[in-house]
């Protein structure tokens, strides 16, 4: 759904109660309840803002479950996406609505405005309800002579630029550092094309005073990356990636990628939002200019590679949950590849109870940078070079359990800021 905010505008208010009306209490008592579940909004805002429906902290509660996500636009901006869940009185009542905030919106603009189409989703509800008769609906009319709104002209033609940096520096009496790093990116994002430009660089220089000698160590890195993607239908898509990265870390001098792809989304891709399911196959050539001699005694070398990605991501009513495996084989060096896997869940299992977790790991064969010759303790230490791995993990996991009153729709700032509350 399209919204033409200068052409139309709905707001949903709180009518004075009449002085027969039931009491307060009743009244609430058949008020819709929601159960918002946006983890990335201003909850203290939207309920402070919309007052005419009651807030619950358990999904089984309520009335409504309204599920909110998020996906950047082309333009740098963010596309919200409504859902709203009938249960209970209104099961198999659902719909959804969109919102498109502009890259330079500021956050309260953001929140104004999806509290506005949240506000508008939510009277196919509260229109059933004993709370209706207490509403009013707006509509400003567009100013006279006023020309309809249509497809704007784009001096820019899609294209949009962002250039950044940050710098700083740390220390005591015997270690000190000091880092800048920059970055840029240029994008063209239409539904049929996808054009990503990217570069980014990175300097750090550590200090460290051991009884007397001074040890200094340098870290840079820098990378350039280029995508071009092609919608063909619904579920395909095909592209082609290029890369350019220098590494001290790694050693590289040199190094660059240009791989031609091909991805298959199971779900559709206009329903990214809520599901993704996708399989993406690349073939790609390499070449490396190394800084220092590997362990298998080569300065240049040419490579061959292919990879086979699956992503999967999912935001539902119980949850939220992601999933990737990635396998990368060097063609020409049959005995070099990479096997890695990750995944991520955040379920609620019942009233008031949920559970996260999270790991990754990842089989090492195709580490052929590797310097020759044994680090000394300061580069292990300090994390200068990149040492020999055969495998990587990573895992973490977490509870969480609430009970006591379902409704939470008073809002009290006072002493926001006092002992970390």
């Amino acid at each position: 759904m399209r919204i033409l905010p200068v052409v139309l505008l709905v707001l949903v208010t709180c009518a004075p109660a009449a002085a027969h009306d039931r009491s307060a209490a009743s009244v609430r008592a058949e008020t819709v309840r929601i159960f918002l579940d946006c983890p990335s909004c201003d909850e203290q805002y939207i309920r402070t803002e919309i007052t005419f429906v009651d807030y619950v902290r358990d999904r089984t509660a309520a009335d409504v479950h309204v599920l909110i996500t998020t996906q950047g636009t082309g333009g740098g901006g963010t596309e919200f996406t409504l859902g709203f869940l009938g249960l209970g009185r209104f099961k198999g009542i659902d719909h959804s609505l969109t919102l498109t905030t502009p890259q330079t919106a500021t956050p309260d603009e953001r929140r104004r405005s999806l509290v506005s189409i949240l506000k508008l989703g939510l009277v196919r509800y509260v229109a059933d309800s004993p709370v209706a008769k207490r509403l009013s609906l707006r509509f400003d009319q567009p100013q006279e002579g006023a020309q309809q709104a249509g497809a704007p002209t784009d001096p820019w033609n899609f294209w949009v630029f962002r250039v950044a940096g940050n710098g700083g520096f740390d220390g005591e009496q015997s270690t000190g550092q000091r880092s800048v790093a920059m970055n840029f990116s240029a994008n063209r994002t239409t539904a049929d094309w996808k054009l990503i430009a990217s570069g980014a660089g990175s300097y750090r220089l550590q200090r460290f005073d051991l009884e007397g000698e001074v040890l200094r160590a340098i870290r840079r890195g820098y990378d350039g990356r280029a995508l071009v993607a092609r919608s063909l239908t619904p579920h395909w898509s095909i592209g082609a990636t290029t890369a350019v990265s220098v590494s001290t870390y790694s050693n590289y001098d040199l190094r660059t990628r240009f791989s031609p792809a091909i991805e298959f989304n199971v779900f559709p891709y206009d329903e990214s939002t809520r599901r993704i399911f996708t399989l993406l196959y690349s073939v790609g050539v390499q070449t490396a200019d190394y800084t220092e001699e590997t362990i298998d005694g080569a300065l240049k070398e040419s490579l061959a590679d292919h990879q086979f990605e699956v992503a999967v991501g999912l935001r539902q009513p119980w949850g939220t949950a992601s999933g990737s495996f990635e396998a990368a084989h060097y063609l020409n060096r049959p005995d070099k590849y990479r096997v890695s896997a990750f995944g991520s869940a955040d379920v609620r299992l019942f009233k008031g109870f949920s559970v996260s977790i999270d790991g990754g790991i990842s089989r090492r064969r195709d580490q052929l940078s590797l310097r020759r010759g044994t680090a000394t303790t300061e580069e292990i230490l300090i994390r200068q070079r990149e040492l020999a791995t055969d495998y990587s993990f990573d895992f973490g996991f977490g509870l969480s359990y609430s009970f006591g009153s379902i409704f939470n729709s008073i809002v009290n700032p006072r002493f926001r800021g006092a002992g970390g509350f």
